[in-house]
């Protein structure tokens, strides 16, 4: 309704009734009526509203289609729920615009997602399902470049959101209407975006299968690095039993498979490759070097969403949508969405 959609733009912004209220020179009780549907704003009204929300009239009209459910943060604990909120809002429209552009295609362009595994009842059964996994995946024991590309290809779409604002959430995992939907900050480094991933897609797992005493952050880490990086691959490369690691070897492992030097390290003693006092002492030179926030080297490249903007120009060639249309999905304005179809240089400068 177009109140839910007035609050949802508001929370997006991280605005209160009275600060909304004051940008178009109104009361806050005058917006609560408008939210709560108990009146409907004129059309010059909902102009200002469009205006002060960063949002195109339109948008009050999209069909609003969806709640988040399932939830799963990965985040600081004491991270506010007032940005918890403006991020589910401003993810809502997002995935609201994808879900749309979806529809239109006279069959679904992207495979629905599916996953069959043994019921998890302790942690030693993680590694098995994360190779089960890639088995029934296709993707072998290398390395995994594009790791969004695999998973939208599975049936999980990826969201990228601009977290500059929220740097204690890496991203999240939720469902809408049964369809998995990731999360990433699109500001972390790529292998912090990586691990992000695979955690989340740990909780997608976890889901209906696992023991529910089990610690499910604990599980969805292991699973992650399980997933990134896995125990036969690892052993065959550094073998069963080390004495010693140098950082220069985690160094190569960390650009060959998108995983950070630490977690590499947690992978070690997970599987018995370092003991847990080579770990310690080795944890504890991290931290003296200021590894454990800023590792050395260059970072690993950041993963890149595509299948959205594809998706439009797709849309565009069969004639399935209009330019009016695709400008509007991709939350550009017409002449910026021409510029970017004809490759122009500055096409970008209105994309959000």
């Amino acid at each position: 309704m177009l109140g839910n959609k007035i609050q949802r733009a508001r929370k997006a912004l991280g605005l209160s009734l009275r600060d909304l209220g004051e940008q178009i020179a109104l009361s806050h009780a005058a917006i609560k009526k408008y939210e709560d549907n108990d009146v409907t704003p004129s059309s010059d009204i909902l102009i200002k509203l469009a205006k002060a929300l960063h949002v195109k009239v339109e948008y009050f009209f999209r069909p609003e289609r969806f709640t988040l459910e399932k939830i799963q943060y990965r985040k600081h604990a004491d991270m506010p729920k007032r940005q918890l909120e403006e991020i589910e809002a401003k993810m809502l429209d997002q995935i609201e615009r994808r879900v749309e552009l979806e529809s239109l295609f006279p069959s679904p362009p992207i495979q629905s997602f599916s996953l069959n595994h043994k019921k998890i009842d302790n942690y030693n059964d993680i590694e098995a399902v994360a190779d089960e996994i890639r088995k029934q995946w296709d993707l072998g024991l290398e390395p995994l470049p594009d790791l969004i590309d695999i998973f939208e290809e599975r049936g999980i779409k990826v969201f990228e959101m601009d977290n500059r604002q929220y740097p204690k959430l890496d991203g999240f995992s939720a469902s809408i209407n049964s369809m998995p939907i990731i999360v990433i900050g699109n500001q972390w480094p790529g292998d912090r975006q990586r691990f992000t991933l695979a955690h989340e897609l740990g909780h997608l797992v976890f889901n209906g299968f696992a023991d529910p005493e089990l610690d499910e952050e604990k599980w969805c880490n292991r699973f992650a690095g399980a997933f990134l990086l896995p125990k036969e691959t690892l052993v065959s490369i550094l073998g069963e039993h080390r004495n010693h690691i140098e950082p220069r070897e985690l160094s190569l492992l960390k650009q060959e498979f998108g995983i950070s030097m630490l977690s590499i390290l947690h992978r070690m003693v997970e599987i018995g490759i370092i003991s847990n006092s080579l770990y310690a002492q080795l944890r504890s030179e991290f931290n003296e070097k200021g590894w454990s926030k800023h590792e050395p080297g260059d970072p690993y490249p950041k993963e890149k969403t595509h299948i959205f903007e594809q998706m439009i120009f797709h849309a565009i060639a069969e004639e399935y949508l209009g330019e009016p249309k695709a400008a509007e999905l991709m939350n550009m304005s017409l002449e910026s969405f021409r510029s970017l179809r004809a490759l122009e240089s500055g096409y970008a400068a209105d994309r959000q």
